[in-house]
């Protein structure tokens, strides 16, 4: 044999061993699966009903002014909490007011289940600036105290369920001459902000989470 052919055989032998070896590297079994995960965002959606709460003219000291709105949870999330957020203006017809009108105007909000009703706010307007209070938060059940063993109403409105809001507005008569706010007109503007709770964790056992 010549040395030519020795040298070609030579090197397919070492070829088809490269090839070999380069097949036992990159040669392997494989199986792939796909899984498709869905997290899906629940919804905050509070609704009003009416969606003015007060329009009443010629009112005066001692005047009470008493409503009733629904506040119903349309989402698919539970509001765990509804933060009132509040804004007024005066308008001084004569300009003569020494005064801030919305402090002779006490509010009262009350918040009602089936089974309990609470004050929620109780101070005056001009105090309730500034105050984001939760008009939901129920203590205890009305009338009784804690060391009757009576068990607090949770807060806030579960999903697809409403609750009723009372409120009592008194143009409180303190006795001395107010009437500087004759003819005067007192704009209101209240922001219901509903809340989430706190975060949940869902457990891959769970077979309500799967």
């Amino acid at each position: 044999m010549s040395f030519t052919k020795n040298v070609s055989k030579g090197i397919m032998s070492a070829a088809l061993g490269l090839s070999l070896i380069g097949g036992g590297t990159f040669s392997y079994f494989s199986d792939a699966e796909a899984t498709q995960n869905t997290f899906a965002a629940g919804t905050l959606d509070l609704a009003m009903n009416p969606s003015t709460v007060v329009n009443i003219d010629n009112i005066k000291p001692g005047d009470e002014i008493y409503r009733e709105f629904t506040l119903k949870n349309n989402g698919t999330l539970d509001i765990y909490q509804v933060l009132l957020d509040t804004k007024y203006q005066v308008e001084d017809v004569k300009g003569d007011n020494t005064g801030d009108m919305a402090e002779h105007i006490k509010v009262t909000i009350m918040y009602n289940t089936s089974s309990a009703t609470n004050i929620a706010v109780e101070t005056t307007l001009a105090e309730l600036v500034g105050e984001t209070p939760d008009v939901t938060a129920i203590g205890s059940f009305l009338g009784s105290n804690n060391e009757t063993g009576a068990l607090p109403v949770p807060d806030g409105i579960p999903a697809g369920e409403e609750e009723k809001i009372f409120v009592l507005f008194e143009f409180v008569d303190n006795g001395e001459d107010q009437n500087q706010f004759q003819g005067d007109t007192l704009k209101v503007d209240w922001t219901f902000d509903a809340k989430t709770g706190s975060s949940t964790y869902h457990d891959d056992t769970d077979p309500d989470n799967n």
